[in-house]
């Protein structure tokens, strides 16, 4: 695989932190942002508008999202939850990407954070 297809591929599954704060920040992302970290994680902080991904889900939980593409993140580079997530989405037939840096970058980077228990939970 040369260089440009190998990029490629990666930023077909793959977005940032700035990538995400810039497309909430425009008001309509065109992605739900799922949160594969835990309830008491998710509650202490998570990204505004995340809804709290519990695993293992079920296909009708995930149908509930609707149509749109799905964003995962969890708690930072250390943390292999979003991909493992990603992975069960993928399987599902779902378009998803995993967010790199995750939780621990976003709030690295000054991005506004909500906190509180999951009201908008899967």
């Amino acid at each position: 695989m040369d260089a440009l297809a190998y990029f490629s591929h990666r930023l077909a599954f793959e977005t940032d932190v700035a990538d995400v704060a810039a497309a909430l920040e425009a008001g309509d992302p065109g992605f739900v942002l799922l949160d594969a970290r835990s309830p008491r994680s998710y509650e202490a902080g998570h990204l505004p508008g995340a809804r709290l991904l519990t695993r293992p889900f079920e296909a009708d939980d995930v149908a509930a999202l609707g149509d749109a593409p799905l964003v995962v993140y969890c708690w930072g580079p250390a943390c292999n939850g979003a991909t493992k997530a990603a992975r069960e989405l993928a399987a599902l037939g779902r378009p998803v990407k995993e967010m790199i840096g995750g939780f621990e970058y976003w709030e690295r980077d000054g991005h506004p954070v909500e906190r509180g228990a999951p009201s908008l939970a899967v």
